[in-house]
């Protein structure tokens, strides 16, 4: 029998908020897979600290960087490499787990390696909280009540098609809003909204930051890890 290959949710930065399942199948894990950069430093690793038994001479690792570049190709061919290793291991019936920072299957990187190794392997995913709940968590305010519609964009989505999100939604979550800050603030301005949106960076990280009030907000690019909430009154 072959392996398992286990996407694994860790969660957006507490390392508390990491499940049992999570940290079991972790110390478990005969192979370690985790994105990471140039330099060797992997966030969903890092988050996933108290879990690892850096002792544990038996279990292999294996970082995967990906070029930070809106052009796939090069991506594609390290995950086609990444999933071969994989694949490799789990002919070796070894289990392997996949780091995956928030949720494994909500804008995670984890469906790359999912999409080439499922249907031929034995595939799991433990959820992880996502930033979206984390953000909620943090704000204490409900994403949604009774009738109330939720919507999740990015903000790599184009001007109209945040600003319908807005004019449709009751609440709106905008992800990866990083390098977008600037424009998204113009945005909800034309919306009329920018008085009911909040904005959270590095969510459950020492650096954690909450703006309530966006005219407080620098009119500039933020971090990777950023989003807006943006909730009626």
């Amino acid at each position: 029998m072959t392996g398992c290959f286990y996407g694994v949710g860790v969660g957006p930065g507490d390392p508390e908020l990491l499940t049992l399942k999570a940290v079991r199948l972790i110390q478990n894990a005969d192979l370690l897979c985790y994105l990471s950069n140039e330099a060797g430093h992997s966030q969903a690793k890092e988050i996933a600290r108290f879990a690892l038994d850096e002792t544990k001479r038996s279990q292999q690792r294996l970082p995967i960087v990906i070029p930070m570049s809106r052009q796939r190709d090069a991506a594609n061919a390290v995950y086609d490499a990444a999933s071969a290793l994989i694949a490799k291991a789990l002919d070796a019936a070894q289990s392997v787990v996949f780091l995956c920072e928030g949720d494994p299957l909500f804008f995670g990187s984890f469906n790359y390696l999912l999409e080439r190794l499922q249907g031929r392997y034995r595939c799991q995913v433990v959820a992880g909280i996502s930033s979206l709940h984390a953000a909620a968590a943090a704000l204490q305010r409900p994403l949604t009540q009774q009738e109330q519609s939720l919507v999740v964009v990015s903000g790599r989505h184009s001007d109209a098609e945040l600003l319908q999100a807005l004019a449709t939604h009751d609440s709106v979550v905008i992800l990866k809003a990083g390098q977008a800050r600037s424009r998204i603030l113009a945005l909800l301005k034309r919306s009329g909204r920018f008085d009911q949106g909040l904005y959270l960076e590095q969510i459950g990280r020492p650096e954690q930051r909450i703006v309530g009030d966006l005219a407080e907000l620098e009119n500039k690019a933020g971090p990777y890890f950023s989003l807006f909430v943006v909730l009626k009154k």
